[in-house]
């Protein structure tokens, strides 16, 4: 998932499409942190994507939805519209290659090259507008879960790729962070706070008081996309209720 932010202008690039936003006012009556910026979140018509675009449209921004399905995007937007949300929406598929076959090429791809691969197209109309971007990893980045195999090494190479980005783009005036969540309620990780003894264990060793709702990572995206987090760059911000490193 990847989250960019602009002020002003600009145009959102994929290989099937183009979609063009102009600012006049964003979000409700105009206001907010992110009020003249525009965002572009992917995989954003359910679970963590959803929320985000929704806080950052609370927050303001104009949104572009986006989903590999018609049907999910029209949902997303009718339902955000509904709240008086500025947002729009197109269906992209970042990670879609005919001749993808194997399993491991798949993850690293989907989560790996196709961000990178889509920023490359949206740097054009992000340079010098304090653009910020927000990769979003995992926390078996930092704790490997055997069951996950490579889609672990596929999410750290995301905390290695914020790091080399946010070095790279800074004299372009665009900030790149990444967010990492740990067991956040939604579907994908259903499998693990779904097993009653292994989530009583986890919630145990770490001290958790509750799970982690979509919302806990929205609140920090649209943080680190506003004015407030202009000095944090390059960073790996962990949402997992417990430490994850010293």
């Amino acid at each position: 998932m990847l989250s960019a932010v602009a002020r002003g202008y600009w145009g959102w690039f994929h290989p099937c499409a183009r979609l063009s936003v102009r600012m006049s006012s964003t979000g409700i009556d105009g206001k907010g942190v992110l009020a003249n910026r525009v965002a572009v979140v992917t995989g954003s018509t359910s679970g963590i994507g959803f929320a985000i675009a929704r806080r950052l449209a609370q927050d303001g921004a104009h949104v572009v939805i986006s989903s590999r399905k018609q049907q999910n995007v029209d949902w997303a937007m009718a339902k955000l519209q509904g709240e008086g949300l500025s947002v729009a929406g197109i269906v992209c598929h970042v990670g879609k290659a005919e001749d993808r076959e194997q399993l491991v090429a798949k993850i690293l791809s989907v989560n790996v090259k196709s961000p990178a691969l889509l920023l490359s197209q949206l740097l054009p109309y992000m340079e010098n507008r304090r653009g910020a971007v927000i990769l979003v990893s995992s926390i078996a980045a930092y704790n490997p879960v055997v069951a996950l195999g490579v889609y672990n090494v596929s999410k750290t190479a995301l905390l290695g790729l914020t790091r080399t980005l946010a070095l790279e783009l800074a004299p372009k005036d665009i900030r790149v962070n990444c967010v990492v969540p740990g067991i956040i309620k939604t579907d994908f990780s259903k499998v693990f706070y779904g097993n009653e003894p292994l989530w009583k264990n986890f919630k145990e060793h770490h001290q958790l008081q509750r799970i982690g709702e979509s919302e806990d990572c929205a609140g920090i995206v649209s943080f680190l996309c506003s004015p407030d987090a202009s000095y944090i760059n390059g960073e790996n911000v962990a949402v997992a209720g417990y430490s994850t490193r010293l």
